[in-house]
Formats: structure tokens, sequence, C-alpha cells
């Protein structure tokens, strides 16, 4: 069954995500006289020059009150305009209307033609513009000022989620683990904005938010686990320099599937482009799909995906009261306790498959029940694998209500109460509306961008996306399930000042915590390598920030990361 959601991948496809609108797209231009935005020459520093878009910009002020102290910041909403690997620069130069084999459709023509088609029409190599929002904070020289690049996953997920839940200036109140009410909602001033430690860079994936693509084969040039990233490097190379912060402190911020994008676009900066970050910051990582517990029955004999499950399945029965007088004081006491069975008994019972001892077996099951508050009958009848689907559907199925996928404190009614898996997520549900609502409204009114177009907060890639990846050493692409912890792993080595904050929160079904850490403890690096990761975990779920209590931690462990990196830079 493939799981559909918009923050993470599914293991069988990399996830089709929710499906909304596919317009065509059309050329962003500055919309009207009042607004000041202003088209940047076309013969800005590459790659931002664009021959079916123009890139743009709008500027406005404002200021937010973080750890007492008050910021005054400019920001820029924009794009910048980035070509797929085998574009040609210096075609473009000689013979900027002849890209993709064809002569430019002469201008004279263009009213016979919908403009809404270009993307499919024109014969032009493909183009992204990318749509990002900018915020400096003023009066800091940029040398020493750190810049963070911050985006969210899916693939096919814009960073609405981000800019206004953790680290934008304004967020949208989404108190609670129940569905909120329809507007309005609540934006408030943000207090846990990263600004007081960074200059930020919120950014839209190609086809997401305001970011649009177009050209031949544009699907091909950017949906795919390389095009992506290769998009991603050349966005912050073109930004590096049209915003002059080549000499600045860089961070990569990646929620979700930002995380494995996060593991090839660092390692491309690096080993591809001569360019040392100081940090890159996971929040809810997945890099090695193998992992996922989504549709695991789909690649059986792995084994190790019901095992980094497990804490979760427990934190979550934990939080819904399932364990009956059980039920430790201590969550994270409890949790270290589930990491051992799951890691030893709960492990070699899996690895004996069919040749385990039923009595063996039936006691591994009563001890599972007794973790994740699910029958033990139901287990075995489960060959004591549970995928988190099952687990979603069962943990309160006796009340005919789900749990959800994304954060495991939020339920919701069944879809179905018949069928085996859960049908949707409720936690999506719940608090989705407050932030494309409320987005939509700032960046318009705050951040004045936007008139008359229409912001994609997600857009289906599945079709389109192209899963292979090649990973350092490799000639080629390589098939099967998609693993970015060697590149990662190459960007540390490559850079062995490197360093790493891992984030995730207890209650996440969709990445969950443990299988994070397995990763990172697994990573084909030498052992000190190691002691350069640091681990944070909130009692929240995949959106940790969507909790007020773990948005405050995760934004002080995230700027002492910052403030402790820029610090060792200095001193040096």
């Amino acid at each position: 069954m493939m799981k559909r959601s918009r923050v993470t991948l599914s293991l069988s496809v990399l996830i089709a995500l929710t499906s909304v609108g596919w317009a065509a797209t059309t050329p962003l231009r500055p919309q009207s006289a009042n607004q000041s935005i202003t088209p940047d020459a076309l013969s800005s520093a590459a790659p931002d020059q664009g021959v079916l878009f123009h890139p743009e910009s709008v500027e406005s002020e404002g200021s937010v009150t973080v750890e007492g102290a008050r910021i005054d910041y400019r920001a820029v909403a924009g794009t910048i305009i980035v070509h797929p690997k085998d574009w040609d620069d210096a075609a473009w130069r000689e013979h900027p209307g002849k890209l993709g084999g064809e002569e430019k459709e002469d201008k004279n023509d263009k009213d016979k033609k919908n403009e809404q088609d270009l993307g499919d029409r024109n014969p032009t190599s493909a183009e992204a513009s990318i749509f990002y929002v900018a915020y400096f904070k003023k009066g800091a020289p940029a040398k020493d000022r750190p810049i963070t690049f911050l985006f969210n996953g899916g693939p096919g997920s814009s960073t609405v989620w981000l800019h206004m839940g953790a680290f934008g200036p304004r967020r949208v109140l989404t108190p609670g683990d129940t569905h909120l009410p329809a507007a309005p909602y609540r934006l408030v001033d943000n207090a846990y904005s990263l600004l007081d430690v960074s200059d930020l860079v919120f950014i839209d994936a190609p086809g997401t938010g305001f970011s649009r693509i177009a050209g031949k084969d544009k699907e091909k040039a950017f949906y795919g686990v390389d095009p992506d990233a290769y998009a991603f490097s050349q966005f912050v190379l073109g930004f590096l320099s049209k915003h002059g912060r080549w000499n600045s402190p860089k961070y990569l911020f990646g929620e979700s599937y930002g995380t494995p994008r996060n593991a090839n676009l660092i390692n491309i900066m690096e080993t591809g482009n001569s360019v040392d970050f100081n940090g890159v910051i996971q929040l809810s990582q997945i890099l090695n799909f193998d992992l996922s517990a989504d549709s695991p029955q789909y690649n059986p004999g792995t084994d190790q995906s019901y095992i980094v499950a497990l804490p979760t399945y427990a934190a979550t029965a934990w939080y819904h009261n399932r364990l009956g007088a059980t039920r430790p004081a201590s969550l994270e006491a409890f949790l270290k306790e589930v990491e051992h069975f799951a890691t030893t008994d709960y492990a070699l019972a899996l690895q004996e498959g069919a040749a385990l001892d039923p009595a063996r077996k039936r006691a591994i099951a009563d001890q599972l029940a007794h973790y994740t508050g699910l029958p033990a009958a139901y287990i075995l009848k489960s060959d004591l694998r549970v995928n988190v689907g099952q687990f979603q559907k069962m943990l309160q199925d006796t009340d005919e209500m789900s749990i959800g996928r994304l954060d495991s404190r939020f339920s919701g009614p069944d879809l179905d109460p018949l069928s085996r898996e859960a049908g949707y997520d409720p936690q999506s549900a719940s608090i989705a509306s407050a932030y494309v609502s409320s987005f939509n409204d700032y960046v318009r009114k705050d951040l004045h961008y936007g008139e008359g177009r229409a912001y994609r907060p997600e857009v289906d890639v599945g079709k389109y996306w192209q899963s292979n990846h090649q990973p350092p050493g490799a000639t080629d692409p390589q098939p099967g399930i998609l693993n970015l912890m060697p590149d990662l792993a190459s960007a540390m080595k490559t850079n062995p000042n490197l360093k790493i904050l891992l984030a995730g929160g207890y209650f996440d079904l969709a990445t969950p915590y443990f299988e994070g850490r397995y990763e990172m403890q697994h990573l084909p690096i030498p052992d000190k390598l190691q002691g350069n990761i640091e681990y944070h975990y909130y009692p929240s779920g995949h959106m940790v920030y969507a909790n007020e209590e773990s948005l405050k931690l995760l934004h002080d462990d995230v700027a002492r990361f910052i403030r402790q990196n820029q610090t060792a830079v200095k001193e040096k």
C-alpha cells in the first residue's frame, strides 16, 4: 500500500504526495507598479540567468523579539533561476533562442498559443524558478553572520511548514493534539525564530510553493533524487553570489525528505563545489529507506525496520495510556528499556524467521504487547511484524479511531473501520489548513509577494520521480532502495570539521527517532568522526515544532549548535 504524506517518502516509490492541481507554469514577472519588484539583470552570476523565467525580488522590513532581544530584519521574497546539470551556459550566451534544438518562438507569435502551456510546448532547455524568502538581521556584518538554508521534503513539499511553524519571524499557533477550528487562525511573533543567531533562507523545491519549472522534459530535469539535489546546489551557489555571502558561516537545515536531500546536497557542495559548510541540521531523518516501517511487507527478509520503529510504538502507547497499570512514570527511561529489547531479544527472534521456537515466539509476542498496547494474538497473527499503518489503525481500534503518522499524539475517526491499515493521517488533517491559510495571508500582506499567483504547498511528483541515485565512488546511478548514508559519510570525511545535529520527536511514526540514531551509528566513517554528531529528542512528532515546548527546546539546541561552530571558526 502506497503511503501518502506531505513530508516524507514511502519505501515503495519514494512517495507520491497528496495530489493538487498541476497547472502548467508561466514565467514569473512583476505584477503591479505599486510593488517594488524588480527583475534582476540577466547577466547576473550563473546560474541565475533565465530564458523562460526572470529572477525577481521584493523587499520588506520587520522586527521580532527573540530571547528578550528585539531583532530588526530585512526580508527578501524572490526567485533564483537554476538549470539542470546538462545545461550549457556557453551555448545560452551564444544562441539564447536556440536551446533545445529549435528556434525560439518569435515574440509576435506568442499570442497564438496559450502562455499557460509554455512549460509543455516550448522547446527550450528546462529551467526552474526557485522561490525563497530570506531574512537578514539589520546591522550584522555578512562576514560574521551565519546563513542557514532551510527546506522541507516530500519530495514535492514546499517549505511552508518550517517557515510558519518553526523559525520564521511569524508563526501560526497550533496548540494541542486535536483538530483545530477553521479560520481565522492566530499568527504571532515567533519568540523562537532562529534570527537571533543566523540569517535564514526558506527555499521551496522546484514546482512547489511559488517555485515553477518549464521547458523541455522539465519533470525529468528536476524530479529525481540527484536532479533535485543538483538544483538545490545551484540555488545555494546562486544565492551566495547574489547576496554576497560566500564568506559567511553556512548551515543546512532539512526536515524529512529534506534530510536525504541534505546528505546529497552537502556532499555535492563539499566534494563537487569546494564549499565547506559549518554544520548540517537533520530534523526527522531518514537516509536508508530499507529502514522505513511504512511498507516493509513488500521487502520481506529485511526486518530492521520493525526493530527501529518499536520504541516509537511504545512511546505512542505510553502517551495514549495503553500500557495499563504498568505505565512507567518516565518516558525516557521506558524507551531505553524498549530500545534494548528491540536490539537484542526482538532482533534475534526476527532473524530466526520460521525456525523460531513457538514458545519463544509467544513470549516475544507477549513482551511486544506489553510495550505497544496491541493484543498479543494480533501480534502473533502478524508474525511479530507490525507496520506503521497497522499500528495507526489498531492502537485505538476498539474506539474506531486511528492515530497520526506524522505525530502519533493525534487521533481521528477511522475512515474505514474494517481496513487493515489507517487510511489517512489525523495530524495532517488537523493542522495543515492553519499553515497553508496563514502563509497565503502573510506572504501577500507582509512580504508583498504572490498577488495573482497560486501557492502550491504540495505537488504530486510520484509519477515523475527518479529514485536511482549515484552514490560517491559509483560510476552510474544505482538501482534499488535509496540510501544516502554514503553521501553524508563522504561529506564528513572530506570535511572532518563538519558538525551534524540530529533532532527528532518521540511520537514520529513517519521517521522514527531510533531509525535516525541507527543510521548515524552505522555511517561508514572513522570512529573519531562520530564525535561530530549530536542527538536531541523531544516529546513531539515529525514536525517537532508543532509542540511549543519542544519548539523552544529545538530552538535552544540549534542556536547553541550554530553559536558553538561559529565560535570555533572565529577562534581559529
